[in-house]
C-alpha cells in the first residue's frame, strides 16, 4: 500500500507543480516576462535545494518526457506551416537549420574548452547541446508579447527553428556515440546523417500521408479525430527512431503534410495540439528545474556565463550573417534572425543524453544548458519586442478582435462554417465587401437565426456566418476587424501610372480604357484586392485587371493604398494626355476627401 501511495502522491505534486505554473503566467504576461522562466522557477523551488525539498533525479525520465514533448512541439510546428509560405524562406532556412547549427557549435567549442577545461571533443559537445534554437519559445514568446513579425522574417524563423532540431540532435548523438567508443570517420558520420535523413523523410511523408487518407476515410466518434492524429504522429516518431531515422524530422515533415492538405476536424486538432505543446513546455521547464542544483551550477556558473554570451552575441550572429549573405535579407533582419537566437527544451532535452547514457563530466553539459536557456530566456526573451520595433521587422498589429468560429461540416472537405461578430468599424460593414470565394449562410441576431435575406441589412452585433474553404478561413479576418486610420499616400507616387487605392475602378476604366463588369465599377482600388486575394495584401502583390496589371505599392492599415499599373508588355505604355492624368488627380484628391470627412 505504501508503493501506491508514493504513486497517488507524485501524481499530486506533479499536478500542483503543472497548475501552479499555469497560473503563475497570468503574474507573467502582467509584467511582460518570459513565460517560460516562470515554469524554470517553479521547478527550482519545488527541487531539492528549494523550500520544497523533492528529490528528483531520474534522467530517463527525463529523456523519455522529452522526446514525447519535442516530438509534439515538432509536429505542432509542422502542422501549422504552409507550403506556399516557405517556398521563399526554404534556402536560408535550411542554411541556418544545419550549417547555422555547425558553425554556432564550432564557435562556441574554444570558449567551452579554455572556460571549462575540458578536450575538444566535449567542447564541441557542449556547444551542439545550446546550439539550435527552439521553436515553441521562440513564437511563444513572439505571440505572448503581441509582435506581429515581417512575413519574410517569420517565416524564417519558423522554418530554421522547426527544422534545426534533427541536426542538433543528429550532431550531440555522434559526438556522444564517439566519446563512449572513442572512434568514428568522416565517412560513417556521413552515411549516418544521409540514413537518417533518408529514413526521416520516408517515414514522415508515408506516415502524414497515411493520417490524412485515415482522417477522411475512416468514421471515428466526434472528439476523438484529435487524440488520433497526436497518437498517429507519436507513432511516425517511435518507427523513425527505431528503424535508426530522424524520427524528429519525421514527426516536423507529416505535420506538415497533414496541415497542407484538406482533412476533417482540422481546427480541433489543431486546437488540441496548441494545449499539448503548452503542456509539453511546462513539463520539460519544470523538470529542468527539478533536476538544477543551485550549489552545482554555482562552480561552472562564469563559464557557463561565458559560454552563453559568445554563443548569443559572436557565435549566432556570424553563423546568421555567413548563412544569408547569398540571399535578399537587409542587415536589419539578419541582426533581428540572430537575436532570436533563443535557446529552451531543445537544450534540455539533448543535455540529458550525455548523462543518460554516463559520460564523465555528464553534470557539466547539463548546468551549462541551463545557465544558457536561463541567459536567453532573461536577455533575450525579455527584450524580444523592443529588438523587433527598434530594428524595424514588427508590423502594426491589427485588432483580431473576438476569435473566430470555425465548425467543420460532415460529408464534405472542401467548405467549412465560419462565424464572426459585426463590428461597426468592419470593413464588411462599412464597405460591404467580401471575398468571392466565400458565401454568407446564416445571420444571429437577438438569439434568433435568420437567413442573410431575413437579416438583410446586416447590422452591428449581428453574428454572421459564412461558409469558406478551411484553407482561406484566416483571410476573413481582415473583412471583420475594426479598421485603423489610413495613412495618405505619398503625393508623389500618384504619377501617370500610379493611383490611390480609394480610386474606384470605373474611374481607371475611363482614364486608361479598361473594360471592367459593372457590378465591380464602383468598386475602389483597396477593395478589389481585398476581395480577390487569398491573403492580407503585401506589397508586390499582383492582379488582372483586363489587359493590366494591378501591383499592390504600399500598404496601410492592411490595405493597400498605393496601386501600381502595368500595361502588357508587348505595348508601348501610352501616356494619357494631361487633361485626363488632372482628371485622374483630382478624383483622387475627391476620394481621399471623402475617406477622411466622419
Amino acid at each position: 500500500m505504501a508503493s501506491l501511495d508514493s504513486v497517488s502522491i507524485a501524481i499530486l505534486l506533479g499536478s500542483v507543480l503543472v497548475m501552479a505554473g499555469i497560473l503563475s503566467s497570468l503574474l507573467a504576461l502582467r509584467f511582460g516576462a518570459p513565460l517560460l522562466l516562470v515554469f524554470l522557477f517553479v521547478g527550482i523551488l519545488a527541487g531539492e535545494s528549494g523550500p520544497g525539498g523533492l528529490r528528483f533525479d531520474d534522467v530517463q525520465t527525463t529523456y523519455l518526457v522529452g522526446s514525447v514533448a519535442l516530438a509534439l512541439i515538432l509536429f505542432d510546428g509542422g502542422l501549422k506551416t504552409r507550403f506556399q509560405s516557405i517556398r521563399a524562406v526554404l534556402a536560408p532556412s535550411a542554411a541556418l537549420a544545419t550549417v547555422g547549427v555547425l558553425l554556432s557549435a564550432l564557435i562556441t567549442a574554444p570558449v567551452a574548452k579554455y572556460a571549462l577545461d575540458i578536450g575538444w571533443t566535449e567542447a564541441l559537445l557542449v556547444g551542439a547541446v545550446v546550439a539550435s534554437t527552439d521553436a515553441a519559445a521562440v513564437f511563444l514568446l513572439v505571440h505572448s508579447q503581441g509582435l506581429r513579425l515581417r512575413p519574410r522574417v517569420g517565416a524564417t524563423l519558423e522554418v530554421e527553428s522547426g527544422t534545426n532540431d534533427p541536426f542538433a540532435i543528429f550532431l550531440t548523438l555522434m559526438l556522444v556515440e564517439f566519446l563512449s567508443i572513442g572512434q568514428s570517420s568522416v565517412g560513417h558520420i556521413v552515411v549516418q546523417l544521409v540514413r537518417e535523413s533518408a529514413l526521416g523523410v520516408m517515414f514522415g511523408a508515408v506516415g502524414g500521408w497515411l493520417v490524412v487518407f485515415a482522417l477522411n476515410r475512416v468514421a471515428l466518434p466526434q472528439g476523438l479525430h484529435a487524440p488520433f492524429v497526436t497518437t498517429a504522429a507519436l507513432v511516425i516518431f517511435g518507427i523513425s527512431q527505431i528503424s535508426h531515422g530522424s524520427g524528429f524530422l519525421a514527426v516536423y515533415l507529416a505535420g506538415m503534410i497533414i496541415g497542407n492538405r484538406p482533412t476533417r476536424a482540422h481546427n480541433s486538432v489543431v486546437a488540441f495540439l496548441d494545449a499539448a505543446t503548452w503542456l509539453a513546455q511546462i513539463v520539460m521547464f519544470v523538470l529542468l528545474g527539478l533536476l538544477v542544483s543551485p550549489e552545482r551550477t554555482l562552480s561552472t556558473l562564469l563559464p557557463a556565463v561565458a559560454v552563453a554570451l559568445v554563443l548569443m552575441l559572436v557565435a549566432r550572429p556570424v553563423a546568421v550573417f555567413l548563412c544569408l549573405a547569398p540571399f535578399r535579407f537587409n542587415w536589419r533582419e539578419k541582426s533581428f534572425i540572430a537575436w532570436v537566437g533563443l535557446r529552451g527544451a531543445v537544450a534540455i532535452f539533448l543535455a540529458s543524453i550525455p548523462m543518460l547514457v554516463g559520460l564523465p563530466n555528464a553534470q557539466i553539459y547539463f548546468d551549462v544548458a541551463f545557465v544558457v536557456v536561463l541567459i536567453s530566456l532573461l536577455l533575450q526573451g525579455w527584450t524580444l519586442a523592443s529588438a523587433a520595433r527598434w530594428l524595424h521587422v514588427a508590423l502594426p498589429r491589427a485588432d483580431r478582435g473576438p476569435r473566430r468560429v470555425e465548425l467543420d461540416l460532415p460529408g464534405q472537405l472542401e467548405q467549412q462554417l465560419v462565424g464572426y461578430p459585426v463590428r461597426a468599424n468592419s470593413l464588411f460593414l462599412k464597405r460591404g465587401l467580401i471575398p468571392s470565394w466565400s458565401k454568407p449562410t446564416l445571420v444571429i441576431r437577438d438569439e434568433k437565426i435568420l437567413s442573410p435575406a431575413e437579416a438583410d441589412p446586416v447590422v452591428k452585433g449581428d453574428y454572421l456566418y459564412l461558409l469558406a474553404p478551411p484553407e482561406k478561413a484566416e483571410a476573413l479576418d481582415r473583412f471583420f476587424v475594426d479598421m485603423p486610420v489610413v495613412p495618405a499616400p505619398d503625393p508623389h507616387l500618384l504619377g501617370d501610372f500610379m493611383m490611390a487605392g480609394d480610386v474606384t475602378l470605373k474611374d481607371v476604366a475611363d482614364t486608361y480604357g479598361v473594360t471592367v463588369a459593372p457590378s465591380d465599377a464602383h468598386l475602389t482600388l483597396a477593395d478589389y484586392f481585398d476581395i480577390h486575394l487569398d491573403h492580407a495584401p503585401r506589397v508586390g502583390a499582383e492582379l488582372p485587371l483586363d489587359s493590366i496589371v494591378l501591383v499592390a505599392r504600399n500598404i496601410g492599415g492592411n490595405r493597400v493604398n498605393v496601386v501600381g499599373l502595368r500595361l502588357p508588355e508587348d505595348e508601348e505604355p501610352p501616356a494619357p494626355p494631361q487633361t485626363r492624368a488632372a482628371a485622374a488627380r483630382r478624383r483622387v484628391a475627391r476620394a481621399w476627401s471623402r475617406l477622411q470627412s466622419p
